[in-house]
């Protein structure tokens, strides 16, 4: 038998208890660790590698994917990457003639899941418009597109080549912004210092430098990345972009192509949500190219890796070849 002393006793256990009981089902709060000069640490190596695309593919029809059709999506990809190293069989010599084929999927690293933010896989890397679509306006989309073609065509001089095969940024909007997953140099450094961060983009290695509490460089200063100012906004830091460069306009890769005109303003938000995760948020206000704002999401997930330099064989090695195959070519 429990006298009331004990009683008492038994229950204010239980009451502190019930109380804690949220606070240990959701776990503890995050706390952001800080820079030696105070700034909320974004720093380290960080992946979007995921198979979650920038538009969303029409066999999804909402945001939110459940796990039935995520483990699908993870089974169907690696089906596809098995079958697409057609090795040859021992003694086997290849054809003469025949198409040797580009990268094998051991270059590749477009990730193996899509990738979750609360929870929940995601089917589009865009949140708005809800379809998960791009809002084009089509007048100038086909310019640009028949543009973009020709700097394939045309080989007079390396300069007619695209940035890309040039080696200045990387194809498709990689190196941002936004920073986009492409197939594969999905990596990136952030390194801090008082007043400035740094992002390295694996993709051509090109260093995004953005200054804080700061302006606008004057307008006809126009980057390969566009002019970045940031600033904090608590834990997040909020970075404004415009004044992009004429021939980034067109940004063309196999998993996305979206138009940034110069005069569009980007909206980037950095919140470092966990030990090995940043939750990177972006909004593209571009009036010439897009009938509305268009939102987007996703996490940039710690790596233990190492940014190696990007060595650019396009450029490097190969423009040489594409030039004197074009020469070749005309003699014909």
């Amino acid at each position: 038998m429990v006298n009331g002393g004990q009683s008492n006793s038994l229950m204010k256990v239980l009451l502190i208890f019930i109380i804690s009981l949220p606070l240990v089902l959701l776990g503890e709060e995050y706390e952001v660790p800080k820079t030696w000069f105070g700034d909320p640490d974004l720093q380290g190596t960080w992946t979007n590698a995921s198979l979650t695309t920038l538009e969303r593919p029409d066999e999804y029809k909402s945001l939110i994917v459940n796990e039935r059709d995520a483990l699908i999506a993870k089974r169907m990809t690696k089906q596809f990457v098995d079958a697409q190293d057609n090795y040859l069989e021992p003694g086997e010599t290849p054809k003469a003639g025949a198409d040797v084929g580009g990268y094998n999927t051991a270059w590749m690293d477009f990730g193996t899941e899509l990738f979750k933010i609360d929870g929940d896989y995601r089917s589009s890397i865009i949140t708005y418009p809800e379809d998960g679509k791009l809002p084009r306006r089509w007048i100038g989309w086909g310019k640009e597109a028949i543009a973009i073609a020709r700097m394939f065509r045309q080989a007079d001089h390396p300069e007619l080549r695209s940035l890309g095969e040039r080696c200045i940024v990387g194809f498709g909007s990689s190196g941002g912004p936004p920073m986009l997953n492409v197939l594969y140099n999905n990596n990136y450094q952030i390194v801090q210092s008082p007043g400035y961060v740094m992002i390295m983009v694996e993709m051509n290695h090109d260093a995004r430098i953005i200054r804080l509490n700061s302006e606008f460089n004057p307008d006809n200063m126009r980057r390969w990345l566009g002019d970045s100012i940031g600033s904090w906004e608590g834990n997040t830091l909020v970075v404004k972009t415009k004044n992009h460069h004429p021939q980034q306009k067109f940004r063309a890769a196999i998993r996305h192509q979206i138009l940034i005109s110069e005069g569009a303003e980007i909206t980037e938000r950095f919140t470092r949500v966990g030990k090995n995760e940043i939750l990177y948020q972006f909004e593209v206000n571009d009036n010439e190219a897009y009938k509305d704002v268009w939102k987007g999401e996703m996490p940039l997930r710690a790596s233990q890796e190492k940014i190696y330099e990007y060595a650019c064989h396009e450029g490097n090695y190969a423009m040489a070849n594409i030039l004197a195959g074009a020469r070749a070519e005309e003699e014909q």
